[in-house]
């Protein structure tokens, strides 16, 4: 009996696995940390069979590098890149599955009146976090004009993407590892297992409970690396969105990769966005949604959304919940 933790602490959580219950004969845990779509994927899961296990969680790794070369914008042979390089200048064909996300994405766009919006890429794409720079003025206003959902073009009969204006760039950063990630978890639930997670950054889903105990998983503290809080969790998706994962700070003000389409600005109202979902897909989107909403917009959305919950976190260290997490009876 004990307590077993992995330090994701650059992704939004803590990780803790808690050993309460004894293994039977054969049947243990196994698990698996890959960087795969830019982050570090963790894969866990409980099998009595250890060549099955193994093969089992390669298959889920396999499944995320595929969706990474087919989405990511790095990659140069990518649908996604080739998307970037030609659409504006002709419809460009993908596979239905990339065709139906950037779809899901719009329709994120338009539940939240363009909070979330995948054509922040247009600017986006030139910040260097890791070098400190970003555009200037003039490149910040001209890019922030491109930034428009509805000037997608998608055709869904022929599966083709195109851009309405030269300049526009599209990136799935901000829903593509949750789809990923319940890609893996279909995976092993056609599979047979029963118990299992798998994270990839910020994004968390859990496959049944802890063997008897709920999973428990910690919020990070945005500003520390201890957690805030540990939530005990079964059956979910988790969605953590923070200004502390890709930053860099130039007089005091910090620039980080969740970026307002309105303002062109990184989101300033909130540090740190936690959603609660059955789907890591919609966790994911919904996480980078509030936090460029704010409080008020963001808990106004979520809370007419049934099944969704959400934790978030001001520059005040001030945690506010969603109203199915108020205890109505606390003072």
């Amino acid at each position: 009996m004990g307590v077993r933790g992995y330090g994701f602490t650059g992704y939004g959580f803590w990780l803790l696995l808690v050993w309460l219950i004894p293994a039977a004969a054969h049947a243990r845990w196994f698990e698996q940390t890959q960087p795969i779509m830019g982050t570090r994927v963790y894969v866990q899961l409980w099998h009595e069979d250890a060549a099955r296990a193994e093969a089992l969680i390669n298959q889920v790794m396999a499944e995320m590098e595929r969706i990474n070369q087919l989405m990511s914008p790095y990659l140069e042979h990518s649908q996604l890149a080739r998307v970037n390089r030609e659409a504006a200048q002709q419809p460009v064909a993908v596979s239905p599955e990339l065709f139906e996300l950037i779809a899901t994405a719009n329709r994120f766009s338009a539940l939240s009146d363009g909070a979330f919006d995948i054509t922040f890429a247009s600017l986006g794409h030139r910040f260097n976090y890791r070098k400190g720079v970003r555009p200037s003025p003039q490149q910040a206003k001209t890019a922030r004009e491109l930034i428009d959902y509805r000037q997608l073009q998608l055709n869904p009969d022929r599966h083709t993407v195109g851009f309405a204006r030269a300049g526009m760039r599209i990136d799935l950063g901000g829903i593509a590892k949750g789809h990923a990630v319940d890609r893996g978890i279909d995976l092993l639930r056609r599979a047979g297992v029963k118990h299992a997670i798998i994270t990839a950054g910020g994004d968390s889903r859990l496959l049944g409970d802890h063997r008897g105990r709920p999973w428990i998983l910690g919020i990070k503290h945005p500003r520390g690396e201890s957690s805030v809080m540990k939530l005990p969790l079964e059956n979910v998706a988790i969605s953590t969105s923070g200004d502390y994962e890709r930053y860099f700070e130039v007089d005091g003000v910090r620039y980080h990769h969740i970026i307002d389409p309105a303002s062109g600005d990184s989101a300033r109202g909130l540090i740190s966005v936690s959603i609660l979902a059955p789907r890591s897909l919609e966790a994911d989107a919904l996480s980078t949604t509030v936090f460029v909403l704010g409080a008020e917009q963001g808990l106004k959305l979520i809370n007419g959304m049934p099944g969704i919950s959400a934790i978030l976190i001001d520059h005040n260290g001030q945690i506010t919940y969603s109203n199915d997490l108020v205890d109505p009876s606390a003072p």
